[in-house]
């Protein structure tokens, strides 16, 4: 067996008592609760510099059977850990010993060291590779064929381990073997499918699971038998079998569908039974299935005739199950401290121009991001709803009814999981449930004041999804009630005293105020006192929330806010925290958002916060640059995010303020800080740092100037074909900064052009899979080039004229696109030649306006198609007409032409 595979070597070493004493005592105290583990991994440390170290610890592992499982099992998570680092810099011999000594455990009779066997095998074998461990495959397959329980589990434990971390290993040539090693084991693991062991099936199958998004030629080629395997083990006893075989549908389904077409009906019915198991994570396993279907484009009619028997299935998996986790922190009042382990980490968006705001929606009603049956069927029936739209309301509607119609105090759980089926099908189902919007929304304010937490938390988030419709309704009288109706109710669960309804209730409003924009402005002060009272009682985790919702508020009302008596309420308590948070503290990170979103909006209003809050953005950026070099002289931990978010704030204090920044800028030090950040090797610093750097060339471009090229070539570095691949946000970025200091500064860009131009003439010619911001950018930053600099770029005019027309066309009428068709203009007045070739082209770019509001522009491009059609001569003119579209030639009338 193993230990018979295991070639004789290293066998020479032998560890001294007093040494092996030492380390099994000190891993005695790593295991020990309450030990110092900090001395104790100073001392481990100490013993790792020993070259035969890694030897104690396997000998540990494999012969120390008169120690604890415990500290075996210490010792061998910590030769695990230490091979990663270390084992290629061990001598040859120790190399050897502890892969000889490791195999003969793998039949170990203690499970939990057959586990940790096969965990250090599955990391020695991701460092070595077939080729350095040939007797690895050995000893596995004389595991696999020994009838012997511990043996045959021992080697499927390591293997599974193998296949999931590097199953492409498995699939390569090596030289002695007349085949590939998955082709040896894969008609073993097919066989076990059948061993009377659950153990077996459960790991064969898992090995065999981790090939399907792979593929490798040795499963296609078994794939009849594998069906065959999953339909027999589908009804399998274990419960961890079961959930395989559905893990396997899902992602077979996920990216081979065609294999499992001519199955389809079987298969639906064993997952519509899954879905019905006793083991809840088979269910969840299953109801995985259904989002995975409608996903790989399959003929929705293969689904239609379940639709039935499904959506009941559905909503009672959506029901509060009774060992559901959320319901332990549902009745959490907000005096209890949050835990630690409640402040999810949180990822700032760095600033990104030309951005439009996405739909943000957080569809996930939990507090707790753990996915579950309940989460996962609302997700199912929200996609089937996307697919079969209001074909499901005849079947879903009746349920819902009838679980809302349950008043009774133990009927909770089904009447709030009725309002979160309502929420899930929102959008797939607006067109059925239209009519009866009003009716359905003014059966649900109540429940805002419902006595169970959790139904008050989904019924805000339910609300939140029809904020559209809300909002729309506004224009009648009892669309105006109902509005009201539910911003007071909102505005109630802000301050409950719950702390999960406190959190949907936020999340909710700050969707509504998307929403309302405008008509949130008569009720500003309200809504203010409101959410400042809140900030006065929240606990840190629904604080971030509630920052949120106060940017959101400022991003949608802008400057209606800014009058005394809002300010009176909203900044003070900013301010306060503020100054209390210190520059290490994490909690500054939606503070800094908030900020951010309120400078926007006040604009000239911040003025009076602006200096304390740019001074401490720059200090902020200043120690974290310390920091990545030196954190104990700075004296805080390196941590990024403080400096894209510092930066974004700037950009906001500079979006706000204008030119009223400057005396800010000219007594800082921020022109070299904002260097250092354009060449970060963080990507999201660079592309916040060049959002900063195009905002501050906007308006004030003077203090710039000192290190203009240096500036130019920092972003001009962005937008080679590489960097464009790694980080397109970065490339649009640099782009669009390059063309404002264009503008800004002239000609004196010009060493910077070609480079420059080399690069976006690329970008314009392949523009698949691009995202559209970049290709509007790159195209108005290439005629903000032409504009300061049409000698230098009008010679290549031939190079990019189609594409980069092709651009512009696709361009919303604003001010760049000024800029841009100035850019044209100037280029086609210094190159008429060569520019003729492409006049077509510049036709429809000309055409492509709904209206030049800019008149000199107006006149440029006049003068421009009315020298070509001089240049050109009647029959010239005419015959570069016909090449165009007629309504392409109607748009030109306005031009004169």
């Amino acid at each position: 067996m193993a230990a018979a595979a295991a070639a004789a070597g290293g066998e020479a070493w032998k560890p001294q008592e007093q040494g092996l004493r030492e380390i099994c005592l000190l891993l005695e105290q790593q295991i020990t609760p309450g030990s110092d583990q900090a001395a104790i991994w100073r001392q481990l440390q100490h013993y790792s510099l020993f070259p035969d170290f890694n030897n104690y610890l396997v000998f540990i592992l494999s012969c120390c059977q008169d120690r604890r499982t415990e500290v075996r099992q210490a010792a061998g998570l910590l030769l695990k850990n230490n091979l990663r680092s270390t084992f290629s810099s061990l001598s040859p011999q120790n190399q050897q010993y502890i892969k000889t000594q490791i195999l003969p455990n793998l039949g170990s009779s203690d499970r939990a060291i057959r586990s940790t066997v096969g965990t250090v095998i599955s990391v020695l074998f991701e460092l070595v590779r077939v080729t350095g461990w040939t007797e690895l495959l050995q000893a596995l397959l004389q595991c696999l064929d020994s009838n012997d329980l511990n043996h045959m589990e021992g080697a499927l434990d390591a293997l599974y381990k193998i296949c999931e971390d590097v199953p492409e290993e498995l699939d390569v040539d090596v030289p002695g073997l007349l085949e590939r090693p998955i082709n040896i084991f894969f008609p073993r693991l097919l066989q076990l499918f059948q061993s009377p062991h659950a153990v077996l099936r459960k790991l064969a199958l898992g090995c065999v699971n981790q090939y399907i998004v792979v593929m490798p030629t040795a499963l296609y080629m078994s794939m009849d038998q594998y069906l065959q395997g999953l339909f027999l083990l589908a009804q399998d006893a274990s419960a961890d079998v079961r959930k395989l075989v559905c893990s396997a549908w899902v992602q077979l389904i996920e990216v081979r569908p065609s294999f499992l077409e001519p199955h389809l009906r079987n298969i639906i019915e064993i997952i519509l039974r899954a879905n019905k198991d006793q083991d809840d994570e088979v269910c969840l396993e299953a109801c995985e299935f259904w989002s995975a279907y409608c996903d790989a484009n399959l003929p929705p009619d293969g689904l239609r005739e379940y639709l039935p028997r499904l959506i009941p299935i559905l909503l009672s998996n959506m029901v509060y199950g009774d060992d559901d986790e959320s319901l332990d922190d549902a009745e959490d009042d907000e005096s209890f401290p949050d835990k630690d382990q409640d402040l999810k980490p949180r990822f700032h968006s760095s600033k990104f121009h030309g951005s439009e705001a996405g739909d943000d929606d957080d569809d996930d009603d939990e507090t707790v991001n753990v996915w579950n049956l309940r989460k996962c069927s609302a997700a199912g029936l929200d996609v089937l709803s996307n697919i079969f739209s209001d074909e499901i309301l005849p079947t879903l509607m009746p349920l819902i009814q009838q679980n809302l119609l349950r008043t009774d105090d133990a009927s909770w759980k089904e009447r709030e999981a009725a309002v979160l089926a309502i929420g899930a099908v929102a959008e797939g189902c607006i067109n059925g449930l239209y009519p009866h919007l009003p009716e359905i929304v003014t059966f649900l304010i109540p429940l805002l004041d419902d006595k169970f937490p959790l139904i008050r938390s989904i019924t805000c988030w339910t609300l939140s999804r029809y904020s559209r419709f809300i909002v729309q309704s506004v224009g009648h009288q009892k669309g105006q009630e109902q509005f009201e109706k539910i911003l007071s109710g909102l505005l109630r669960r802000i301050l409950d005293t719950n702390k999960r309804v406190q959190e949907a209730a936020c999340s909710s409003f700050a969707t509504l105020e998307e929403e309302a924009a405008e008509e949130l402005v008569p009720r500003l002060e309200i809504i203010l006192q409101h959410l400042l009272c809140a900030y006065g009682k929240y606990q840190r985790r629904n604080l971030r929330i509630l920052y949120d919702a106060i940017g959101t508020l400022a991003d949608a009302v802008g400057a209606e806010l800014n009058q005394p008596k809002y300010l009176e309420i909203l900044m003070p308590p900013l301010i306060a925290k503020w100054q209390q948070l210190s520059n290490s503290d994490k909690d500054l990170f939606p503070l800094l958002e908030c900020f951010t979103s309120i400078a926007q909006a006040l604009g000239s209003g911040f003025a009076p916060f602006a200096e304390p809050v740019f001074q401490r953005c720059i200090g902020l950026i200043q120690s974290q640059q310390l920091a990545k070099i030196d954190q104990v002289t700075a004296g805080v931990l390196y941590d990024k995010e403080f400096v894209v978010c510092s930066l974004d704030l700037l950009s906001g204090l500079t979006e706000g303020l204008g030119s009223g920044i400057e005396s800010l800028v000219a007594n800082s030090n921020l022109k070299d800080m904002l260097l250092q950040c354009c060449m970060d090797d963080a990507a999201d610093i660079r592309q916040s740092a060049l959002a900063l750097l195009g905002d501050l060339a906007r308006v004030c471009p003077v203090h710039l100037h000192p290190r203009l090229l240096d500036f130019l070539n920092a972003a001009a570095k962005q937008l080679n074909p590489l960097s464009v691949k790694e980080a397109v946000s970065v490339a649009n970025n640099a782009c669009w900064a390059i063309g404002e200091l264009a503008i800004k500064m002239g000609q004196e860009v010009s060493p910077v052009v070609l480079t420059v131009m080399s690069c976006l003439v690329p970008i314009l010619k392949n523009p698949e899979g691009l995202h559209k911001s970049l290709l509007e950018n790159s195209a108005i930053t290439l005629g903000r080039l032409g504009w300061v600099c049409p000698d230098v770029v009008s010679p290549h005019m031939d190079h990019f004229m189609l594409p980069w027309c092709n651009a512009l066309c696709m361009i919303r009428d604003d001010f760049e696109k000024e800029d841009a068709f100035r850019g044209l203009c100037a280029m086609v007045r210094a190159n008429p030649q060569v520019a003729t070739n492409s006049l077509p082209h510049i036709c429809r770019a000309f055409a492509s306006w709904h209206e030049i509001r800019s008149e000199d522009l107006h006149t440029e491009v006049c003068q421009v198609l009315t020298a070509y059609k001089q240049m050109l001569g009647a029959g010239g003119w005419e015959q570069c007409m016909s090449t165009l579209d007629p309504q392409v030639v109607q748009k030109l009338a306005r031009y004169g032409v």
